[in-house]
């Protein structure tokens, strides 16, 4: 049980190191930022460290597992950024989408 509950908190983490690294890559975007700017480079290094995040997640899950659950935190954190911090609106095809994210999650669980 310690070793699945491990593999999700790497996996936790890794999402919300590219969460953080998305964010500030979106900064650049709206903000006509140039592509070697401090933020686009800052996000490119985020994304390369939660990949030695991801490497310690798939030694306590299977990949399926690992990218299921990355996958549901990313659609949920990144949809919830979107719509407070960039006014992005959020329609029922986008809810409906995340509640099959997280029955995915559900799904996709092997505690045993």
């Amino acid at each position: 049980m310690a070793h699945i509950l491990f593999g999700f908190a790497f996996t936790f983490v890794t999402a919300m190191v590219v969460i953080a690294g998305d964010y500030v890559i979106k900064l650049a975007a709206d903000g006509n930022q140039p592509m070697w700017s401090g933020f686009v480079v800052l996000g490119v290094a985020l994304y390369g460290v939660s990949a030695l995040f991801w490497f310690y997640a798939m030694q306590h899950v299977s990949l399926a597992q690992a990218g299921v659950a990355y996958s549901m935190l990313t659609l949920i954190a990144l949809a919830v950024i979107g719509a407070v911090a960039f006014g992005e609106p959020l329609y029922a095809r986008e809810y409906a989408g995340l509640g099959c994210a997280v029955l995915a999650m559900l799904l996709m669980s092997r505690l045993a």
